[in-house]
């Protein structure tokens, strides 16, 4: 955002002028890593606002273990999961308990990308993965496996205050995989389909039982639980303590209450937070080298961004800019991972909300700009009429 938003090489030397505006200033985190939940710990104890997560929220997210057990605790259906830190005792585990398995590793050296989703029922494909980046099993760097369940695949987000929920609960279905048929890295995330509509159920059944751990914990802002969905039931598998990507953009045009608003009801301020009926489809548009980064890949920054004709006030609202900037009065490339834009569609039926998405997504030009045309489809196909079956919807 380098010339869009101003920058700052030390945002703690510019946090006088937000305690001086008291309640009307905010401090948003959208990060779990780097002792960044202790950080914001620390900044509420100082008597600053601060939207993002904290370090119970980062344990969560960043030790699926502790998640797991704390997920069993409140009555949840749990796949096992079994977490290691050297390779030579998941390789003795994987001869005595062949299955399938889902890889995941926990630590400063991995990423999304990192993760597996294993294939075979011998376990053979993780074991030949795990060997493959044992190099980087360092630095308090452990993983997990944990037994592979089939189903749906469903998110469920709301917003929490430090005390309670707000507004409706959000459904999500993301779209991982770099490209359609889910071939391909698993990447942060290539599109979503969202709705806060028919929410209350599955949320009382999931995150709801949260709220007083997530209060004790000092939590405050979005947090989000991914599930497998089947005719078993509901299985946790991971939170998300921050917004994400692109959460914040699959869930703007869904608001009715805007941004600030929210947030001053999020620091105690009175006031509803609204959300809009219907569907939300978001379609990342990445450029190379997404979904490795600059340090891995060596791909030019400075590519232009061109919109194929003029756009409506209505399709600028529905786009959010990631990683660009403007270099000489030109929207161009920037960041690390070419994580570049998205492109939203909203509508009452998922089909409409796809179509829009993509719509705006082909009217942005971009030099070798990639992203999937998919998203929604298996939604549309099978998925939801799946989770309505099941009686999971309000």
């Amino acid at each position: 955002m380098a010339g869009l938003v101003e920058h700052t090489s030390d945002w703690q030397s510019e946090l006088g002028w937000i305690r001086s505006v008291g309640n009307d200033g905010v401090i948003l985190f959208e990060n779990v890593a780097k002792s960044r939940g202790q950080l914001q710990d620390q900044l509420r104890k100082d008597g600053f606002n601060v939207i993002g997560g904290s370090a119970y929220g980062d344990r969560l997210e960043n030790d699926r273990a502790f998640a797991q057990h704390i997920l069993a605790d409140i009555g949840l259906k749990t796949a096992k999961v079994f977490e290691f830190s050297d390779l030579a005792r998941a390789d003795a585990f994987l001869a005595r308990r062949p299955g399938r398995y889902v890889l995941k590793f926990n630590g400063p050296s991995f990423g999304a990308k990192d993760n597996y989703v294993g294939r075979l029922s011998s376990g053979l494909d993780v074991m030949a993965v795990l060997q493959a980046k044992a190099s980087r099993l360092h630095d308090g760097s452990s993983f997990i496996l944990m037994e592979h369940v089939e189903g749906v695949e469903m998110g469920v987000g709301s917003y929490f205050d430090g005390k309670e929920f707000v507004g409706n609960a959000c459904l999500d279905w993301e779209h991982k995989r770099f490209f359609p048929g889910n071939l391909g890295e698993l990447t942060g995330e290539m599109g979503t389909i969202a709705t806060f509509d028919r929410s209350q159920r599955f949320f009382e059944q999931t995150l709801k039982p949260m709220a007083p751990l997530l209060s004790a914990g000092g939590y405050c802002g979005y947090i989000n639980l991914n599930t497998i969905v089947n005719s078993s039931g509901i299985w946790p598998l991971e939170f998300t303590c921050r917004f994400g990507y692109p959460g914040f953009a699959v869930l703007g045009p869904l608001q009715e209450t805007k941004w600030a608003d929210l947030f001053a009801v999020m620091n105690g301020h009175p006031g509803q937070v609204r959300m809009r009926p219907g569907f939300c489809a978001a379609i990342v548009l990445t450029t190379p080298p997404f979904p490795y980064d600059r340090k891995a890949v060596e791909e030019p920054v400075g590519l232009p961004v061109i919109f194929d004709g003029e756009l409506t006030p209505d399709e600028h609202n529905h786009l959010y800019y990631g990683e660009v900037g403007l270099s000489k009065g030109r929207l161009v490339t920037s960041g690390q991972y070419g994580w570049t834009m998205v492109a939203t569609g909203t509508a009452k039926s998922i089909e409409d909300a796809r179509i829009k998405a993509g719509a705006l997504a082909d009217k942005v030009v971009v030099p070798n700009v990639r992203y999937r045309r998919d998203i929604g489809s298996n939604l549309i196909e099978r998925d939801f009429r799946l989770v309505e079956d099941l009686y999971l919807f309000d």
